[in-house]
């Protein structure tokens, strides 16, 4: 007989649930949520496990690795499945959880998801901790914006280099003002100053790295977008061989369909949060600031001409998702395509 075996993992401790092939309630416990506890209390039960479940969550990454690493069949699974599924129990509690995730696993009624090697996620590290500083800086520069406008003081938009020597400026005959800011301002110094050590550390990791770039030759892809899509895209085992890019930018529309009744919404926004923003970011950068020729800006031009720029930014992301996934995987280089001659003989 075969078991299976859920597991509700928080941030101190893991509840263990067993059932067999029938369903049947074989074994509870609760064990730390560190890997040696847990290899320890799934191997003491002595049972044969055919799949153990674990809901994704920031510590599971780490934990289905070392599960892996000792030979035990982890399986991280979707979360809205697994969230789906403990709902149909009366009480929300850890052992409940874990009994939902068991029969999960009993039943096969689950999407496994692609866990990414320790490299990828340190880079992903890397680029949420520069996005959170540039997110606050931003937040910050927003204060002192509505501070000086109190004084009737309208900033404009400078470059975030010269934005505290403007503010002093502009300030600088406000006597009730300029104490204000001069703190916020101070704060924006060191953050821009981390902001470049961290920046620094994106362009030394993609000069060394072969296939980012590649995937800068791309018009509209910079540095973060390549780093962030090799990060995203790399396969459990850390090669060089991509994962299936389909699935991970969800740039397609969702769809609702039942009977006669059949709507098409928007994006999904179902993948993954860090890539999908990144390649909408390139795309818009495509559309609006290259100035070189390609196929894939004329065809994005196109779509925005009839369908409008905000279609025509996710169409050309999800086709930069596709193109960068091929270059990758075949080690070919970007393809401008050839320039029609009519659009040769206007310029």
């Amino acid at each position: 007989m075969t078991y299976f075996a859920g597991l509700d993992v928080s941030l101190e401790e893991t509840t263990i649930c067993v059932v067999d092939e029938t369903g049947r309630l074989t074994k509870e416990l609760r064990t730390a949520s560190e890997p040696e506890p847990l290899v320890a209390a799934l191997a003491g039960l002595g049972l044969p496990l055919e799949r153990i479940g674990l809901e994704a969550c920031s510590l599971t990454a780490w934990l289905h690795d070392e599960l892996r690493a000792v030979g035990l069949p982890a399986v991280c699974i979707e979360t809205r499945l697994a969230n789906a599924a403990m709902k149909t129990m009366p009480n929300k509690t850890d052992r409940n959880d874990a009994r939902a995730l068991a029969q999960i696993m009993r039943t096969g009624w689950y999407r496994q998801v692609h866990v990414k090697s320790r490299q990828s996620r340190l880079w992903r590290s890397l680029l949420v901790a520069r996005r959170t500083v540039l997110n606050e800086m931003r937040a910050i520069e927003n204060v002192v914006r509505a501070i000086l406008r109190e004084g009737g003081i309208k900033l404009g938009t400078p470059a975030r280099a010269a934005f505290a020597g403007r503010v002093r400026e502009m300030a600088a005959d406000e006597p009730l003002i300029l104490p204000l800011v001069t703190p916020l301002l101070a704060i924006l110094a060191t953050m821009l100053e981390q902001l470049d050590r961290l920046t620094r550390q994106v362009l030394t990791i993609v000069r060394g790295e072969a296939v980012c770039r590649r995937l800068i030759s791309v018009p509209g892809v910079g540095p973060i977008t390549a780093l962030a899509f090799r990060a995203t895209m790399m396969s459990r085992s850390g090669s060089d061989s991509p994962g299936t890019s389909g699935r991970i930018s969800r740039l397609t529309p969702s769809r609702y369909q039942s009977g006669e009744t059949d709507i098409q919404g928007k994006v999904s926004r179902c993948g993954d949060e860090l890539a999908r923003t990144a390649l909408y970011e390139a795309a818009h950068s495509l559309l609006t600031r290259s100035r070189k020729w390609s196929s894939l800006r004329a065809w994005g031009m196109q779509v925005a001409r009839h369908r409008g720029m905000a279609r025509a930014r996710v169409a050309v992301a999800r086709k930069l998702a596709v193109i960068l996934h091929r270059m990758w995987s075949d080690g070919t280089e970007f393809r401008f395509g050839k320039e029609p001659a009519a659009a040769v003989a206007a310029a």
